[in-house]
């Protein structure tokens, strides 16, 4: 178990300073210390001076600021979730968002009106500064939400691609689809369900991180053929450029994929999920939703358009704080509009 975390003391700070003067590392500071090295690195990032290195009359001061601020921004919440915004950063837990993920939002949603925004430390203090009861219990099972431990994949389903022919590599994917500068590069996957006999495919656009999810009737390469080709062709043809799958034998059939969305499909190398990092993400996220185990033949339509609106709708750090949604709506309607632009310089030079 490693030590639970405190912040220093002016005593403290005041030998951490003579300790970086003499130029030990974070480790030898810690052992002299008595503290966690994690500790020792926390307290310099966030109280050293960028120009001046650390100082301890101005990291104690720092720290006292920090400690002023957080109070009034509890405050803004209610010591119950009961003011409007805390009403409001209450809603965005209940919706699988993340403390920084609804700062974030708010900083975007409001970026001149300090009273409407709050950092995501204050909104974990906030939390675990709510009376014990039944609200407290909810609010601190919303931060807790995280990834069951990964599993290997059940026996008798082969990830090697020996049964795909004619596979085409990662290697030749065009080089556009790496940077993600430019959309209609897709990253899918099989979520299965309770003992491997039913599945949802998804489907992650790699620029937007917009996500797709569709109901596969089972679990082979004739349900991912149609279960794939019928959700892809609800994408507009500007965003279908490629899909990147792993080497699932629900893939065999990729060539009459390609045939049926026009959409070339590239695998990756055995035993290599961080080649489509963005679908693994988004396995995990859709994986709070519908856990290891479940009957994922029984979820609805409905319910799993549900799922699929909480991801899109959910703010991304690396969007700015913009949802995939309006990421990749703004992308279709820029690309619609070129079609359309097109299309009238045709006819105008046909007339």
């Amino acid at each position: 178990m490693g030590q639970e975390y405190s912040s220093l003391n002016i005593e403290e700070r005041t030998q951490l300073g003579l300790l970086v003067s003499q130029k030990l590392s974070q480790r030898e500071i810690a052992a002299q210390m008595g503290r966690s090295t994690s500790t020792i690195s926390r307290e310099l990032a966030r109280n050293g001076h960028p120009q001046r290195g650390y100082l301890a009359a101005c990291a104690q001061q720092a720290a006292s600021q920090r400690r002023v601020q957080a109070k009034a921004g509890v405050r803004k919440l209610g010591t119950r979730f009961d003011t409007p915004l805390g009403k409001f950063v209450r809603h965005e837990l209940q919706r699988a968002l993340s403390p920084e993920q609804i700062a974030g939002r708010l900083k975007r949603m409001h970026p001149e009106d300090l009273t409407q925004s709050v950092s995501h430390e204050t909104i974990y203090q906030a939390v675990y500064l709510v009376p014990r009861g039944e609200l407290r219990t909810e609010l601190i099972a919303q931060l807790r939400r995280s990834h069951a431990k990964r599993m290997p994949r059940a026996r008798g389903t082969s990830r090697k691609g020996g049964n795909i022919v004619n596979l085409v590599p990662l290697s030749e994917r065009p080089a556009e689809a790496d940077s993600r500068l430019v959309p209609g590069h897709w990253e899918g996957d099989f979520i299965k369900g309770a003992r491997n006999a039913s599945a949802i495919g998804t489907a992650v656009e790699r620029h937007s991180r917009f996500v797709l999810l569709t109901q596969m009737n089972g679990c082979t390469a004739q349900h991912a053929l149609e279960g794939f080709s019928r959700r892809f062709k609800t994408v507009i043809p500007e965003m279908r450029q490629s899909f990147t799958y792993d080497r699932g034998c629900e893939m065999a059939r990729h060539q009459e994929l390609t045939e049926a969305t026009d959409m070339p499909v590239y695998f990756c190398e055995p035993y290599s999920p961080w080649q489509r990092g963005s679908n693994e993400n988004m396995n995990g996220l859709v994986r709070q939703f519908l856990p290891k185990g479940t009957d994922l033949s029984s979820i609805t339509p409905q319910k799993l358009a549900y799922i699929e609106a909480m991801l899109n709708d959910r703010p991304r750090k690396i969007l700015d704080f913009r949802t995939p949604r309006e990421v990749y709506t703004e992308i279709v309607q820029a690309k619609l509009a070129e079609r359309q632009a097109v299309t009238a310089k045709t006819v105008a030079l046909q007339t």
